[in-house]
C-alpha cells in the first residue's frame, strides 16, 4: 500500500509541481492551500508524512498553527518544513513546534525525496529491538542511527534529520577532523560552507540549552568539525 504524503502549499505552481514529483515516486499525495481545509481532512484521516510551508494564504504563520495540531493528533507522524523563510529564528520555532526537519525550497528534489525516505525508514524502525551496532556512546551522548534519536546525559535532543547525520559524522569518530564535504556526504545533501556551518551552530546551541557547560563540537579552522572525546 503506498504512503500517503499530505503537501500543504498555497503556490499553486509549485503544489502542482510536487504533486507530481512525489507522484512518480510512487506516493500518493493529498494537497492543501490553505490552513483550514488541511486541518479539516487531518481532522477526518492522518497521512503518512506532512510537508508544510509556513505562510498559508494570508497566514503569516499559518503552517506553524498547523503544525503544532498534526503533533497534538500524532506524536510520531513525521512533519517536514518546506519553506522559503532561511532564518535560525523560524528553524528552531519549527522544531520547537514540533517539526522533524526544516528545508528551504531551494534544495534539489532529490534531496527532499532522501529526507522523505529517511523520515519513513525511521517510522519503520521504531518498534524493532536496539542493535549495539547502531549506537554511537560517547560521555554524556548516546546517538541510535536507526531511530534517528540523540540524548545527551539521557535527555532527549531533537534535531532535524539533517542535523542528526552531521553530528553522527562527527560523533561516530570522536577525534577526528570531518570536512564539510564529508558532512555533506553523511548528510546526503550538498549545500554551501555557510549553511553547513549553520547548521553545526544549531546544534551546539541546542546542547548548550541542556548543558551551558557543553563544548564537545570543535571547529578546526580550514579543516572542519571534530567531537572532542573526554
Amino acid at each position: 500500500m503506498p504512503k500517503t504524503i499530505a503537501l500543504v502549499e498555497d503556490d499553486l505552481a509549485l503544489r502542482e509541481n510536487y504533486i507530481s514529483a512525489l507522484s512518480k515516486q510512487g506516493y500518493e499525495v493529498a494537497a492543501y492551500d490553505t490552513r483550514p481545509q488541511a486541518e479539516r481532512a487531518f481532522s477526518q484521516k492522518l497521512p503518512d508524512l506532512a510537508i508544510i510551508d509556513i505562510g498559508l494564504q494570508g497566514e503569516i504563520d499559518g503552517g506553524f498553527a498547523l503544525c503544532q495540531q498534526l503533533r497534538g493528533l500524532s506524536k510520531t507522524l513525521p512533519i517536514i518544513f518546506f519553506t522559503a523563510r532561511d532564518n535560525d529564528y523560524d528553524t528552531i520555532c519549527g522544531l520547537r513546534m514540533g517539526a522533524d526537519d526544516y528545508l528551504t525550497k531551494d534544495i534539489s528534489l532529490p534531496h527532499l525525496l532522501a529526507r522523505i525516505a529517511a523520515l519513513f525508514r525511521r517510522n519503520d524502525l521504531l518498534g524493532e529491538p536496539q542493535l549495539a551496532a547502531d549506537i554511537v556512546q560517547n560521555g554524556k551522548l548516546t546517538m541510535d542511527a536507526k531511530r534517528m534519536t540523540v540524548a545527551w546525559d539521557g535527555i532527549p535532543v531533537e534535531l532535524t534529520v539533517t542535523e542528526f547525520w552531521m553530528l553522527h559524522a562527527i560523533a561516530k569518530y570522536a577525534g577526528h577532523v570531518k570536512s564539510r564535504q564529508q558532512l555533506m556526504d553523511e548528510s546526503k545533501m550538498v549545500v554551501d560552507d555557510t549553511t553547513i556551518t549553520s547548521h553545526i551552530k544549531r546544534v551546539r546551541k541546542k546542547f548548550v540549552e541542556l548543558d551551558p557547560s557543553f563544548d564537545r563540537i570543535e571547529t578546526v579552522y580550514g579543516m572542519g568539525y571534530r567531537w572532542k572525546s573526554q
